[in-house]
C-alpha cells in the first residue's frame, strides 16, 4: 500500500496515452490541421520568392541588355519613323505615315525587297543540298577528316570585311578570275562579275554561299553525332542500301537541325547588308541590281541626311522579318518545340 504521502507527492496519475510516454516524457500534442496549413502557405510563399530571386538574379542583366539594345532602339525607330528628321536636334517636324506611303510605293524598295527574296530562296536550294552532302561525306571515316572539316569552316569565322575586299579584287574586270580565264584561252568567258545586273545577283550569291555553307556543314554534323549508329546498322542489317539508310532514317532525324538552319539562313537573307556594301558600294548595289532593304535604308536614309525615312524603312524590316518568322515559327518549327514542351503547358497541349 502507498501512503499518503506518496500520493501527494507524486498527484493523481494520469490517463495513459496523455501527456506522459513510456519513459514518464512529456509527449507534444499532434498539431492540428489548422497549423499544418499555414506552415506549408508560409513554405510555399517562401519557395516562390525564392524562386522570383533567383530568375531576377539570371535573367535580369540579359533581359536590361535585351530591352535597351533591342527593344529600346525598335521603339525609338517607331518612334522617329513619323518625323522628318535629319538627325541633329529634336523631332519636331511631324508628317505621319507619309515615310511608310513613300516606301511602299518606292520602285528602289521594290527592287530590293526582290533581291532579298530572291537571296532567300536561291540560299536555300543552293546551300542546302549542298551543305547536307558534305556534312553525310565528313560523318564517314576519311583520311584529313579533321583538315577538311576546319577548311570548310574557316570562310565561315573569316570578317566580312575581308571576305568583300577579296572577292571585290578577284571579280573586278581587270581582277584575277578574268586573267586566269585569259591564260587558260577561255577569254570568251569572262564577264563583268560586279557590274553585269544579268550576272550580278548570281555573283553575290555564289559569294554568300562560299562563306556561309561551312556553318550549315558544322550544324549539320552536330545533328548527326546524335543520331545513333544503331539504327543505321540494324537497317543494313535488315537489306537497307546506304542511301535507303539516310533517306529514311538520318534524314528524318536530321529534320530539326535543317529547319533550324532554314531558319537562320532565311532571316540573314532578309537582313542581308554588309557583304553587298562593301563589294558593290552605295550607288553599285543599286544599278548593278543588287540591293536589299538593309542598302536601301542606309543609302536613303543616314547617307541621305534622311533618319527619319531611315527609320520608317527599319521598321518595315522589322515588321517583315517578324512576320516571316511567325509564320515559319507556327506552320514548320511547331512540331519541333511541341516535344519541348514541359509544364501546364505541356499537360494542356497532352490532354486537348
Amino acid at each position: 500500500m502507498t501512503s499518503v504521502r506518496d500520493e501527494i507527492s507524486t498527484g493523481p496519475s494520469a490517463p495513459e496515452g496523455i501527456g506522459t510516454g513510456g519513459g514518464g516524457a512529456l509527449l507534444t500534442p499532434p498539431p492540428t490541421p489548422r497549423t499544418d496549413r499555414a506552415v506549408s502557405v508560409r513554405s510555399d510563399r517562401v519557395s516562390r520568392w525564392m524562386t522570383r530571386a533567383e530568375l531576377a538574379l539570371l535573367l535580369g542583366p540579359a533581359l536590361i541588355v535585351f530591352v535597351g539594345f533591342v527593344i529600346l532602339p525598335v521603339l525609338m525607330a517607331a518612334y522617329y519613323g513619323f518625323f522628318s528628321w535629319s538627325g541633329f536636334g529634336p523631332a519636331t517636324d511631324f508628317i505621319g505615315l507619309r515615310n511608310y506611303v513613300t516606301i511602299l510605293s518606292d520602285p528602289d524598295f521594290h527592287e530590293a525587297l526582290g533581291h532579298n527574296a530572291f537571296i532567300v530562296v536561291a540560299s536555300l536550294v543552293l546551300q542546302g543540298p549542298v551543305s547536307l552532302a558534305l556534312a553525310l561525306l565528313l560523318n564517314r571515316r576519311l583520311r584529313f577528316q579533321s583538315l577538311i572539316r576546319v577548311l570548310i569552316f574557316v570562310p565561315y569565322v573569316i570578317a566580312e570585311v575581308v571576305v568583300g575586299i577579296g572577292w571585290g579584287l578577284i571579280l573586278q574586270s581587270a581582277g584575277g578570275l578574268n586573267s586566269m580565264l585569259d591564260k587558260l584561252g577561255l577569254g570568251a568567258i569572262a564577264a563583268d562579275w560586279l557590274s553585269d545586273p544579268a550576272i550580278a545577283i548570281w555573283t553575290l550569291l555564289i559569294i554568300i554561299s562560299w562563306k556561309y555553307i561551312g556553318f550549315a556543314v558544322i550544324l549539320f554534323l552536330a545533328g548527326l553525332q546524335g543520331i545513333p549508329d544503331e539504327l543505321s546498322e540494324a537497317a543494313a542489317i535488315d537489306g537497307a542500301s546506304y542511301w535507303q539508310v539516310q533517306r529514311y532514317i538520318v534524314l528524318p532525324l536530321l529534320g530539326p537541325t535543317i529547319r533550324i538552319w532554314a531558319f537562320l539562313s532565311i532571316i540573314g537573307s532578309l537582313q542581308l547588308f554588309d557583304l553587298v556594301w562593301i563589294v558593290w558600294g552605295q550607288f553599285a548595289s543599286s544599278t548593278a541590281g543588287t540591293s536589299t532593304m538593309a542598302t536601301y535604308m542606309v543609302s536613303n536614309g543616314r547617307n541621305a541626311g534622311s533618319y527619319g525615312y531611315g527609320s520608317a524603312v527599319a521598321v518595315v524590316m522589322f515588321l517583315i522579318s517578324l512576320a516571316v518568322a511567325l509564320v515559319y515559327q507556327r506552320f514548320v518549327l511547331s512540331r519541333d518545340t511541341a516535344g519541348a514542351l514541359t509544364g501546364a503547358s505541356a499537360l494542356g497541349r497532352k490532354t486537348r
